[in-house]
Order: C-alpha cells, then structure tokens, then sequence
C-alpha cells in the first residue's frame, strides 16, 4: 500500500461510522467501474483496430473531410 493511500485510510478512520461506509462503498464502486471500463476497452480493442484502419483507408481515398473544414461549412 503506498503511504498516500495510508494516509487516507488513516484520515478516514476518524470519520464517524456512517461516513466512513459512505466512502468506502464509493471506493468499491470506483474500483469497479474501472474493471468494467478495462473489461469492456479490452473486448473492443479489434473493433476499434479495425475502425481505425477503414477510416485510414478512406482518408488515402479521400473519402474524409478535415474536422475544421466540416465545422466551416
């Protein structure tokens, strides 16, 4: 555990019981959340490997329009 995390593990041991839930289920779902988000970017990665690599082709093709022209139309 790094001593950042130790500090803040020791700050909130002095908070009353019912604050110190309130953190740690916000802590759980965070921890959470960012195991879904990797789950879900990890099972994506070919889709978007293979997105990228048909916009690549249709720039070479000329198929695609700069960001700031489409804005200026």
């Amino acid at each position: 555990m790094t001593g950042l995390l130790q500090r803040a593990f020791s700050e909130a041991s002095k908070l009353p019981d019912i604050e110190q839930n309130s953190l740690a289920r916000w802590v759980l779902a965070e921890i959470e959340s960012e195991r879904k988000w990797d789950k879900q970017f990890a099972e994506s990665e070919d889709i978007l490997a293979q997105l990228a690599m048909e916009a690549l082709a249709e720039g070479g093709r000329g198929k695609t329009t700069a960001l700031n022209e489409a804005r200026d139309q």
